[in-house]
C-alpha cells in the first residue's frame, strides 16, 4: 500500500484548508454547543465541565452551565435553561459526541436512530447538525478558549469555589460578556420560536425507553422489576409496549400509550443490596458477613413465641452455629 501510494502517513498528507464561512443572518438560526473540560476553579475545587451555547450570528453567549461531565442529563439542563431564556432555536450545531449522535454500527444493527438528546430536540421541533471537524464550529471553540482565561479569573475574583455558586453567577457574567463582545446580526429577525402550550418540559427532558408488559403484569428496567397494579384496564395491556420516564433525580413513572401505570418495585431479596459492588478479592469476606447476618436472623426467629418446638428444632438443624454463639 505504501509503494502503490494507497496509504500515506498523517505527516505526508497534504494540509487541509478550512475556509471561513459567513455568519448566519438571524439570531437563533444556528446555535453552536460544546463542552469544555477544564480546571475552572483552579485548585479550589475538582475539575469539571462547562457547557457552552454560542449564537452563530452574533457570537453571544446564550447559555452556560457547569456540570461534572458531558452527560445527557447535563445537556438536558443546559438546553432547558436556553429554552426558558430565549425559546426554541432553529438548529443546534455540535460535534459527534455520543450524546448527539448514534454510531453508524449501532444504527445498522437496528438500534435507536436517535439519542436521548436527539429525541428531546425532535419533540421540540429543533434540528441538530453534527460538525465534521472542530474548525467547522470555530465560534464555540474560540469562546471556550476565551472563557478558560476570562471566566477563570472572574471566578477567582468573586471567590467562587463550586459549581452551584458558579451557575448562579453565570447570568451576570454572560450579560457583561455579551455587552462587550457580541456582534450585531445582519437581520433584525429573531429566529427563536416561543415554546408551545403542549410542550411539557418536565416530561420531555426525561430519559425514556420502551419495555414490554409481561403476562404477569411486570416490567423490567435497569435490573429492577416493577409490578403493575392489577386492574381490568391493565390486564388488557399485557404484551403491549410501555414507556418508562426517568428524571435526573432518579424518580420513575410508567405509561402505556396515554394510560399512566400504578406500580410497586419488587425486591427479590429485601435483606441484600442488589446494587452493591464487591471487589473480587473481598468476595470471601462479603459472603462470610452475609452468612453471619442470615444466621443472626434465624436465631432471632428461635425466640419467637409463634414457632412450635418442631419448627424450632428444624430451624436449628438447618442453621449453622455461629462461632461466638453458645
Amino acid at each position: 500500500m505504501l509503494e502503490d501510494g494507497i496509504w500515506t502517513s498523517r505527516r505526508e498528507k497534504a494540509p487541509r484548508a478550512y475556509q471561513p464561512r459567513n455568519r448566519r443572518a438571524c439570531i437563533g438560526e444556528l446555535v453552536q454547543i460544546d463542552g469544555s473540560d477544564h480546571e475552572w476553579f483552579e485548585d479550589r475545587a475538582p475539575r469539571c465541565t462547562l457547557l457552552v451555547y454560542v449564537d452563530d450570528a452574533t457570537s453571544a453567549l446564550m447559555a452556560l452551565y457547569f456540570c461534572p461531565t458531558e452527560s445527557a442529563f447535563d445537556y438536558f439542563e443546559a438546553t432547558r435553561r436556553y429554552l426558558d431564556a430565549h425559546g426554541r432555536p432553529v438548529a443546534f450545531y455540535s460535534d459527534r459526541h455520543s450524546v448527539f449522535r448514534v454510531a453508524k454500527k449501532d444504527r445498522s444493527a437496528g438500534g435507536d436512530r436517535d439519542t436521548q438528546f436527539g429525541r428531546v430536540l425532535r419533540e421540540l421541533n429543533i434540528d441538530i447538525i453534527c460538525a465534521n471537524s472542530s474548525q467547522a464550529k470555530g465560534r464555540v471553540e474560540r469562546a471556550n478558549g476565551t472563557l478558560q482565561d476570562r471566566l477563570v479569573k472572574e471566578l477567582r475574583l468573586q471567590g467562587i469555589s463550586g459549581m452551584e455558586e458558579a451557575n448562579a453567577f453565570l447570568p451576570e457574567f454572560m450579560a457583561d460578556y455579551n455587552r462587550r463582545f457580541a456582534k450585531p446580526p445582519r437581520s433584525e429577525h429573531n429566529a427563536n420560536r416561543p415554546l408551545r402550550d403542549a410542550d411539557n418540559l418536565d416530561e420531555i427532558f426525561t430519559w425514556q425507553e420502551e419495555r414490554t408488559l409481561t403476562k404477569d403484569l411486570a416490567l423490567h428496567y435497569k435490573r429492577t422489576m416493577f409490578l403493575v397494579e392489577q386492574t381490568p384496564e391493565t390486564l388488557a395491556l399485557r404484551k403491549r409496549r410501555c414507556r418508562v420516564y426517568e428524571s435526573a433525580d432518579g424518580s420513575i413513572f410508567w405509561r402505556c400509550g396515554d394510560i399512566p401505570l400504578r406500580f410497586q418495585v419488587f425486591e427479590k431479596n429485601p435483606h441484600v443490596d442488589q446494587g452493591e459492588i464487591v471487589v473480587n478479592k473481598h468476595l470471601g469476606h462479603a459472603l462470610a458477613h452475609i452468612q453471619t447476618l442470615q444466621n443472626l436472623r434465624d436465631f432471632e426467629l428461635l425466640n419467637s413465641k409463634k414457632l412450635t418446638n418442631r419448627e424450632k428444632n428444624r430451624l436449628l438443624q438447618t442453621t449453622a452455629l455461629l462461632p461466638d454463639s453458645t
